[in-house]
């Protein structure tokens, strides 16, 4: 009698963490657990901090683009996959587990800001806010600084973090 196994997750993953998709790219194979993204290499990406995923399957080119700084061009990964398989549907249903608010603010009637509450998946820890600007509105702006902090402190009311 033959005794099966799991099979070895085809990335090492964190402590606790098991693969629930993955997929082959050009340069090694990529994974997916309930609380992070694993590139090929081992860079490991928080769920949280994954801004957005995209697939062109006439390109076969996996995109996935990380939350980063304001000012700051956003890292962006460019991964040639077959196919996403799972994968994808991972990335797309973790990406929006783990937004806990998403609203838009107006500072002049055209212009203004989004901000945006996240969190692990699971619900655990403390929300990071971001804030992301239009372009042409200056963050540096008293008037803007202003309507930023009356933003934060209602979102921030609003999920019970006052």
């Amino acid at each position: 009698m033959r005794l099966r196994g799991r099979r070895p997750d085809p990335v090492p993953v964190g402590p606790g963490e098991r693969v629930l998709a993955s997929a082959q790219t050009v340069d090694g194979p990529m994974a997916g657990t309930a609380v992070a993204l694993y590139l090929p290499g081992g860079r490991r990406i928080p769920w949280q901090e994954v801004e957005a995923a995209g697939w062109d399957a006439d390109e076969t080119l996996l995109r996935v683009r990380e939350v980063g700084s304001w000012g700051e061009v956003r890292p962006e990964h460019r991964l040639s996959v077959a196919e996403p398989g799972r994968l994808l549907e991972l990335l797309r249903e973790r990406v929006m587990a783990s937004i806990v608010l998403h609203r838009r603010f107006e500072v002049d009637g055209q212009r203004g800001f989004k901000v945006l509450g996240r969190r692990t998946p699971h619900g655990h820890g403390e929300i990071a806010w971001l804030v992301d600007y239009d372009a042409g509105l200056d963050p540096a702006d008293p008037a803007v600084v202003a309507a930023v902090e009356a933003a934060l402190t209602t979102v921030r009311r609003e999920v019970g973090e006052d």
